[in-house]
């Protein structure tokens, strides 16, 4: 079974959203074989991934940095969505922060990349903001010799 594993931006620009989704289905869905996908299903790049994922008929391992994940999310929208997506997961792994922090979002992307034989990145291709952001799991993902693919448009900027 071949495992990917996303990490990406929570923002991703309205201007640049279909492309991002067309090359995420392309990445997902055109291979051979039986595919798991690992995601935090955090709002954005990773929910995105997950439901392209679980259409393309993958198997989903949710992948929960804390105890108080739920409590991030910023509206009931996108709680909803993530409570949908997690009841389609075929595995939850449960990290053992009790509280949402920069360490337990950076263990939780760690922890993709540890076990993914390839990393996708919805990546703008600059630095991280904050620990544990995309720029940091996408290093330590090739510090680990991990191939990883970048997904963004060209000229797409974040807010």
């Amino acid at each position: 079974m071949k495992r990917i594993g996303v990490t990406g931006h929570r923002d991703i620009p309205p201007d640049a959203v279909e492309e991002i989704r067309d090359r995420l289905r392309a990445v997902l869905c055109d291979h051979d074989g039986s595919l798991e996908a690992l995601s935090s299903l955090a709002t954005g790049a990773d929910q995105l991934f997950a439901s392209i994922a679980l259409d393309c008929g993958a198997s989903l391992t949710v992948v929960i940095p804390s105890g108080d994940y739920e409590r991030g999310f910023a509206n009931a929208a996108e709680l909803a969505r993530y409570r949908g997506l997690k009841r389609r997961a075929s595995q939850e792994v449960a990290l053992d922060y009790p509280h949402s922090t920069d360490e337990a979002y950076y263990a939780a992307g760690a922890y993709i990349a540890d076990h993914c034989d390839r990393l996708v990145a919805v990546w703008d291709g600059l630095p991280a903001r904050g620990l544990g952001g995309t720029g940091d799991i996408v290093q330590y993902a090739r510090g680990l010799g991990r191939p990883v693919t970048v997904v963004w448009r060209d000229g797409a900027r974040r807010a």
